[in-house]
């Protein structure tokens, strides 16, 4: 599971009154966010399963609330291997050219021809074509190296990985030997790669122009991107998904947020307003009534159009779309989005009395 960092000083929730309209980004928290070190496959990987988990995340989201609220948790992640030197690798069946350089690989025509002529599966949007560099997100869930380019077959992986919402496909030059000082420079091959992403994918988030291995040049080209158009799964115990405009602006009963990086994935947030409402009924007021999380916003949080992570408000009451005027918001010259805003109302509504 990869490390996640909670955004919101909710501790004493169950005490403090509502907060006034605008429910504006907190950036002093986004700063000091625990963002995932693994934002692609490993430089020589050629499979990385996806090993997400919908029920664990959520769980793990329930727990760091209930723990937020009295201390606070992180997680770290665990530290890959890598190959033993000079040994062979595997796989290589794509087409390469003549002359084995990176500059002849950026060059070869049929990499820029398999990418214009691919096919958009049914249910995505292609995000973007034939770029010389793949996708580096917080998001990353996994990696498969195919034997052609074949968009419909990283499509079906996709559809087959827990909480996919997007896939990269792409030609990249690998060694056919693990370079080292044995082998710095050894002769190149072309593997086809299609990694599983859990936010969309942009043209902005295509920036590994590929990386050196000793003296041997790992380069990508023909690498398109294709994102899903549908919303979040429903949840128990809430109707919704709602589509929304922005982001929830509403003029009372904003309790807190709680943000995610990492795979897009609304279920945290259904986690996370049922754990607030549990550890507020746990510590009522004098009075015996307690701030009730009975509606959330969920949306996919992007800085200059690179998806970041999962962004959750939480409320007392529900909202209607007419309040989702929230879009986005600028920092200096950097401007974070709003997208795949959606809104879930618990039902039955929760009084917040004991």
């Amino acid at each position: 599971m990869r490390s996640t960092c909670l955004v919101a000083a909710l501790a004493g929730l169950a005490y403090a009154a509502p907060k006034p309209a605008p429910q504006l980004m907190n950036f002093e928290e986004l700063d000091s966010a625990d963002y995932p070190t693994v934002q692609g496959p490993a430089v020589e990987a050629v499979s990385e399963p996806v090993t997400y988990s919908e029920p664990a995340a959520k769980a793990e989201a329930a727990a760091e609330v209930t723990q937020e609220l009295s201390s606070s948790a992180k997680r770290s992640l665990v530290a890959r291997g890598i190959n033993d030197p000079c040994s062979p690798q595997p796989d290589g069946f794509g087409p390469k050219p003549e002359e084995d350089t990176d500059a002849a690989f950026l060059a070869f025509s049929n990499f820029s021809t398999a990418a214009n002529a691919a096919a958009t599966p049914q249910g995505y949007q292609r995000s973007f074509v034939d770029l010389q560099g793949s996708v580096q997100l917080n998001s990353y869930l996994g990696l498969y190296t195919l034997k052609s380019y074949d968009t419909i077959k990283c499509q079906q992986l996709c559809d087959a990985a827990n909480l996919c919402s997007a896939f990269n496909i792409y030609y990249e030059r690998d060694p056919t030997l693990a370079p080292a000082a044995e082998c710095p420079n050894p002769a190149g091959f072309t593997n086809i790669k299609c990694t599983l992403w859990g936010s969309p994918v942009t043209t902005e988030s295509a920036t590994n122009k590929g990386q050196y291995r000793r003296d041997f040049h790992v380069v990508i080209a023909g690498s398109n991107g294709y994102t899903k158009n549908n919303p979040p799964n429903a949840e128990a115990g809430f109707t919704g998904p709602t589509q929304m405009g922005g982001a929830i602006n509403a003029p009372n009963s904003y309790i807190g947020q709680k943000y995610f990086p990492g795979p897009y994935d609304a279920g945290q947030c259904a986690a996370a307003c049922i754990a607030n409402t549990a550890y507020n009924k746990r510590h009522p007021r004098a009075d015996g009534t307690y701030n009730a999380c009975n509606f959330y916003n969920v949306y996919l949080l992007s800085k200059n159009n690179i998806p970041e992570g999962t962004y959750c408000s939480l409320y007392s009451k529900p909202w209607e779309k007419k309040y989702s005027t929230n879009y986005g918001q600028y920092r200096g010259s950097n401007y974070y989005s709003v997208s795949s805003s959606y809104a879930f109302t618990l039902a039955p509504q929760d009084a917040g009395r004991i």
